[in-house]
């Protein structure tokens, strides 16, 4: 009977620490939930294209928070990273993801999901943050376009005693350890996301259909049959970086590895050389602005711009260009029409003369912007733009064999936005029309035009 009273005291004994050791981990757990903070762990869909996912190789262990949203099951054309803190001063979250949004059309918003890291560990930020988010993206969060995640802190390697390179202060080297690897977490969960990932910061905006430029270009260097390992469509920090999604599991780990090395952009450089892409692609104009007023570290001012941004008028459609101005050694007339830094550069026009873009498809012209000149100088002082109907072949070249006028070149410049209201017809031309003779050369930096498909009667 005793033996039989201590085996049921042993028992019981065993059932109250088991059950308070249960209750102890509940009460920890909801300590957080008691912020209204969701708890579940995301599944990260790795690709198992790459041979580190495959054979399991340098394994990544981490789990995810999902605070709101969730990926669809049919993969995207882009994945968009964004790691966000919380600032000192103010906040561009929110105006940020505005501006993805709102300069994608709903084809591209269909063809991309974007990926939030909130990295802060103070819990009432990230639940009022989220309930901003759930509050402002809410159709984009049911239709799995926006994925908002975080990782606990005790899942972080050590952020104190860190390597102390180039001389930087403790906490400099702290914020930009965290921040590499708040950057491979993000990019370890997005990695099956889709085809290709795009990584951005939290204080930027967007280009006019910035997604078809990038598949745009993605396409060009595809057909060039030359190595790459990053695309870049920002000459600033983090921003505007575009990877193929099956290098990420690589890049992931190349973060985690070096966390404390050196600063993430200079971590980048060395990854793409790693890859065997030797020259940095930088491809023109920017499709992301710094707009951040105050920097996430200490909220210091922070100016800095990217001079090569075009918010407006992203790419042109396909065109070619004729003129019958005489040109200036290579500066051809097509450099006009194409994206880029390069020029028309043209000697002394005569009345009369043209420069003529040809499209290869006829569409209905909504923007147009002419820019002329450089640091003030070969402005084109007097010419009018206009669109034209009926295509033609006169000799070598192409033209209109109508052509009406939208609007005079003014200081050397010209633009003009909802042109469709009035010339709702699809348009196979556009010329700049010079209407006086000018002693000075001309430079045309710069033909930028949206268009739409004409619709058939």
């Amino acid at each position: 009977m005793r033996r039989l009273l201590r085996k049921k005291n042993v028992v019981v004994a065993v059932l109250l620490i088991i059950g308070g050791t249960y209750l102890l981990t509940a009460l920890s757990q909801s300590s957080e939930r008691a912020h209204g903070e969701l708890s579940w762990q995301a599944d990260r869909r790795a690709s198992k294209e790459s041979w580190v996912e495959q054979g399991d190789f340098l394994p990544l262990n981490v789990s995810y928070k999902l605070l709101a949203g969730a990926p669809t099951a049919q993969q995207k054309y882009l994945a968009v990273g964004l790691s966000s803190i919380k600032r000192k001063k103010g906040s561009y979250l929110v105006p940020t993801l505005q501006s993805i949004f709102s300069q994608s059309s709903p084809e591209e918003r269909a063809s991309m999901v974007v990926v939030v890291l909130l990295a802060d560990f103070d819990v009432d930020w990230r639940v009022a943050m989220v309930t901003e988010l759930k509050d402002e993206f809410l159709f984009e969060l049911e239709k799995g376009q926006l994925v908002v995640l975080h990782v606990s802190e005790e899942l972080y390697p050590p952020l104190t005693g860190l390597k102390r390179n180039y001389n930087d202060a403790p906490d400099r080297v702290k914020f930009r350890s965290k921040q590499n690897l708040d950057y491979s977490y993000l990019i370890h969960y997005s990695a099956g996301l889709a085809s290709y990932y795009l990584q951005l910061e939290d204080d930027v905006s967007c280009a006019k259909n910035f997604l078809t430029t990038i598949k745009k270009r993605v396409e060009e260097q595809e057909a060039k049959k030359a190595t790459w390992a990053t695309l870049e469509f920002s000459a600033l920090g983090f921003i505007g970086k575009l990877y193929k999604s099956v290098h990420l599991p690589l890049l992931s780990r190349f973060l985690f590895l070096f966390y404390q090395e050196m600063p993430c952009d200079w971590l980048l450089s060395h990854f793409r050389e790693v890859m065997t892409q030797k020259e940095q692609i930088l491809l023109k104009p920017s499709l992301f602005q710094h707009m951040g007023t105050f920097s996430s570290f200490r909220g210091t001012y922070n100016k800095l711009k990217d001079k090569d941004f075009e918010e407006g008028f992203y790419i042109n459609p396909s065109a070619r260009v004729y003129s019958d101005m005489s040109t200036f050694q290579d500066h051809v007339p097509q450099l006009a029409w194409n994206a880029g830094e390069k020029f028309f550069w043209g000697r002394s026009p005569e009345r009369g003369n043209y420069l003529t873009a040809v499209l290869s498809e006829p569409a209905v012209v909504t923007d147009i912007l002419v820019e002329t000149g450089s640091d003030g100088k070969d402005l084109l002082e007097s010419a009018q733009v206009e669109l034209g109907h009926g295509v033609v072949t006169i000799e070598a070249e192409q033209s209109c064999e109508v052509f009406q006028s939208v609007g005079e070149i003014i200081n050397g410049r010209f633009e003009m936005q909802g042109i469709d209201q009035k010339y709702k017809n699809a348009s196979s031309c556009l010329r700049i029309h010079v209407t006086a003779a000018q002693k000075d050369w001309v430079v045309v930096r710069k033909i930028r035009i949206a268009t739409k498909p004409s619709t058939p009667p």
